[in-house]
């Protein structure tokens, strides 16, 4: 029986609803953005283009976002595939327990790392007035292009090394012992052997953490100063730090789009040229290491891990700290959280009033989408499945400007509503579990599914009581990922809301733009355990899978 050759069902009217909300949720308003970047007051125009690259303020905005972005990929991949090796291969105390401390530093917020290290390293941090008082000299300043490379890295250096920690798992170990007996081992087993098996999850995290360092926006905003990048040209062209040129800021966001396009592509070409399927009939098993040699891979696991964790401590140490007019002072106490009770509640509320509503359609959507682009092929579920990758490549900064570009007038006014903070995260979050869930419908026989089928059961019955509790386990893991992705999403969101739909992670950017320190820090200290609490139940699910795809 060949599900995928049937003629029009309910199915193809389900794949038709999902491509026209696609179609008028995503495309019509990223092709607003591409129209206003031609036009303005009514005239098609290419001055948008021309301003930008007529400016060495303007164009080297996007000199400095590549310079910026490439140095934190780079870095990010030197720090993680050392960290993933040593997790594999030897037997680290408390592994498990650091991998989900690892995995919880990359979900809070960029910006809070940045606010984070201000606390540290800002013109009135706790490192600077230390050095200052200790040495007499002036400390390193956290402001700038150091500052912005040394936060993102941070972040970011979790995203890689969850993806390779999960490519580990793949490799068999005769190749390893192949390769010992041929006289390579140690680092060298790693960079001949080993790195070549890797090459297609390396591409695979370093465009995530291309992407993403290309289109943070609160790092750079909060401790850029005077070095600015696209994402916040956009901003303060779309809100008029000094003027409002929407058409301006819509013409840096389609330059935005095809550069991060461009890489996509490339990246996508050399994975198809370098595919490798590997399945491990024996997994590696991690060995102890003694001697100096254990001491090193475990100063090096603990030392990142500190590292990674110290700015989450800060925030959680501030939050207790005494302030006045919003700057911290001498002391602790619980005024912050008993001073700003009222707005903790309501945008704790906000949080998962919206965030569960979003994550409710994104599983939906997403078990949808893959049933159709695995069992229902075609022209129709095809395309479906491309366009739900264009969230993937467009900036979330960009995406917020297109739905409020396009739902901010007529015919359909959606913009400070509640439907469009639900929209803006479902869309933005939407890929990612799409292909998380398409994954797993792959492993499941459509033997089953015909079975059912034969024995008089409906298809959707089928669906419902044979094919979803079986992607339960996985839809559920990946749903706790999606959720905290959700709750500390911000550039794409900055736009849409207004006070009755602020959440905590628009609350805590707004704080600190106030200069509301111990308010903001609270406020992080709550999305922080919302983080762990979502982690430690995803940690604690059976075969819970860690992948951020």
């Amino acid at each position: 029986m060949r599900l995928s050759g049937e003629r029009f069902d309910g199915w193809a009217s389900i794949a038709i609803a999902l491509t026209a909300g696609y179609l008028l949720m995503v495309i019509w308003p990223l092709g607003m953005v591409l129209i206003d970047s031609v036009h303005s007051e009514g005239e098609f125009t290419w001055a948008g283009f021309a301003k930008f690259f007529s400016s060495r303020l303007y164009y080297g905005t996007l000199v400095n976002s590549m310079l910026v972005t490439v140095c934190v990929t780079v870095l990010a991949l030197i720090v993680a595939f050392p960290l993933s090796y040593f997790m594999t291969m030897f037997r680290i105390r408390g592994n498990r327990t650091i991998q989900m401390l690892i995995l919880a530093s990359m979900m809070s917020p960029p910006f809070i790392g940045a606010y984070s290290w201000i606390l540290l390293l800002g013109n009135n941090g706790m490192i600077t007035r230390w050095i200052e008082n200790t040495f007499v000299i002036d400390a390193p300043s956290i402001y700038g292009f150091p500052g912005i490379v040394l936060v993102l890295t941070l972040q970011l250096v979790p995203l890689i090394f969850t993806y390779l920690m999960g490519a580990w798992r793949t490799i068999d170990v005769s190749l390893l012992e192949a390769s010992e007996s041929m006289g390579i081992t140690g680092w060298q087993r790693a960079f001949q052997v080993i790195s070549p098996l890797l090459l297609p999850t390396v591409l695979a995290g370093s465009l995530l953490v291309f992407v993403r360092a290309f289109a943070d926006f609160g790092t750079p905003m909060l401790i850029g100063q005077g070095f600015r990048t696209v994402p916040v040209l956009i901003y303060s062209s779309f809100v008029g730090e000094v003027s409002i040129d929407k058409s301006f800021a819509a013409a840096v966001s389609v330059i935005v789009i095809l550069v991060a396009l461009s890489v996509f592509l490339v990246q996508k070409y050399i994975v198809n040229r370098r595919q490798i399927s590997m399945t491990a009939l024996r997994t590696i098993e991690a060995r102890r290491l003694a001697g100096w040699r254990g001491a090193a891979v475990h100063f090096y696991v603990y030392g990142f891990l500190a590292l990674a964790l110290a700015p989450l401590v800060v925030v959680v140490v501030s939050s207790f700290r005494n302030t006045l007019y919003g700057q911290f002072v001498d002391g602790f106490s619980l005024d912050n959280y008993a001073d700003s009770t009222r707005d903790i509640i309501r945008y704790a509320t906000n949080t998962f009033s919206i965030g569960l509503t979003a994550l409710a359609i994104l599983i939906v959507i997403s078990v949808l989408v893959a049933y159709l682009t695995v069992r229902r092929r075609g022209t129709l579920s095809n395309t479906l499945d491309t366009m739900t990758m264009v969230p993937y490549v467009v900036p979330g900064l960009v995406i917020g400007i297109a739905l409020v570009t396009t739902f901010s007038q007529g015919p359909i006014v959606l913009t400070g509503t509640f439907t469009i903070m639900v929209l803006a995260l479902t869309l933005r979050r939407l890929p990612y579990a799409v292909r998380s869930t398409t994954a797993l419908m792959y492993q499941i026989s459509p033997s089953i599914e015909e079975a059912a089928i034969s024995l008089g059961a409906s298809k959707k019955r089928t669906l419902l009581q044979i094919i979803v509790p079986a992607l339960a386990p996985g839809i559920l893991a990946g749903a706790v990922l999606s959720w905290v992705t959700i709750i500390t999403e911000l550039s794409t969101t900055l736009f849409l809301y207004n006070t009755s739909t602020q959440t905590l992670s628009l609350g805590i950017y707004a704080e600190v733009i106030r200069g509301q320190l111990g308010t903001a820090a609270a406020l992080s200290t709550l999305l922080l355990i919302l983080t762990m609490v979502s982690l430690f139940l995803l940690m604690r699910m059976p075969g819970n899978r860690t992948n951020m795809m």
